[in-house]
Order: C-alpha cells, then sequence, then structure tokens
C-alpha cells in the first residue's frame, strides 16, 4: 500500500515562492503518474501539474504554466512543486496523489488511487 505525505506550504505573499513535497512510500513504477491537485473552499478540485514518474512526460493546467514546475527524485520517491509568481488566487488546499493504472485523463481526480493528506497553501494580497 502506498502512502503519500506532503509538505512545504504555508502563507507567503503575492508574487512569492513556495516548494511543495510529496513523499511516497512503497514501490513506484516508471508508468505511474504523480499529481499535484488543488481545492480552495467551495471549489471543485482541480489538476494543477502531473509528471510520469519515468520522467517523460510533465503536465500542467493553463492557469500556472509558465509559473509551476513539477519535478521528481527518484532516489527520495518524492516529487516536487515549485510554485513562483503566487497570486492570491492560488490560495488552496494542495494534494498530491497517485495514478497508477495505465490510461486514461492525468487530469481528472478520479483516476488518481492514492492520495495524500493535504497542505494548505494561502497567499496574500
Amino acid at each position: 500500500q502506498v502512502q503519500l505525505v506532503e509538505s512545504g506550504g504555508g502563507l507567503v505573499q503575492a508574487g512569492g515562492s513556495l516548494r511543495l513535497s510529496c513523499t511516497a512510500s512503497g514501490r513506484i513504477f516508471s508508468s505511474y503518474v504523480m499529481g499535484w491537485f488543488r481545492q480552495a473552499p467551495g471549489k471543485e478540485r482541480e489538476f494543477v501539474a502531473g509528471i510520469m514518474w519515468s520522467g517523460i512526460s510533465v503536465y500542467y493546467a493553463d492557469s500556472v504554466k509558465g509559473r509551476f514546475t513539477i519535478s521528481r527524485d527518484n532516489a527520495k520517491n518524492t516529487v516536487y512543486l515549485q510554485m513562483n509568481s503566487l497570486k492570491p488566487e492560488d490560495t488552496a488546499v494542495y494534494y498530491c496523489a497517485l495514478k497508477t493504472l495505465f490510461g486514461g485523463s492525468y487530469s481528472r481526480a478520479v483516476g488518481y488511487d492514492h492520495w495524500g493528506q493535504g497542505t494548505q497553501v494561502t497567499v496574500s494580497s
């Protein structure tokens, strides 16, 4: 059973940066996709970024392209989300998630079968 543990959230002013980490326990195969989602109060959970564990493919939501960067460290079983030029609308609980089944959309939360507990990111204006 894979477990995901996030860290790195916090409070930052608009224009600032944060880096989120997500460490996975257990074996991670190259075909798996690790994703970051976020959920703001009163809103649906939305896809932010994803990376195939092999590193071949990375995906970003349009709202974060050019500002956020997803990367992974295979040796540490850890995925990072570097968030720059943060905006108040980036405020949300951020979750990392693991998609183990091949195929299907990487941007739909329903396709991910393991989730972290979430970490709060608050961007003040």
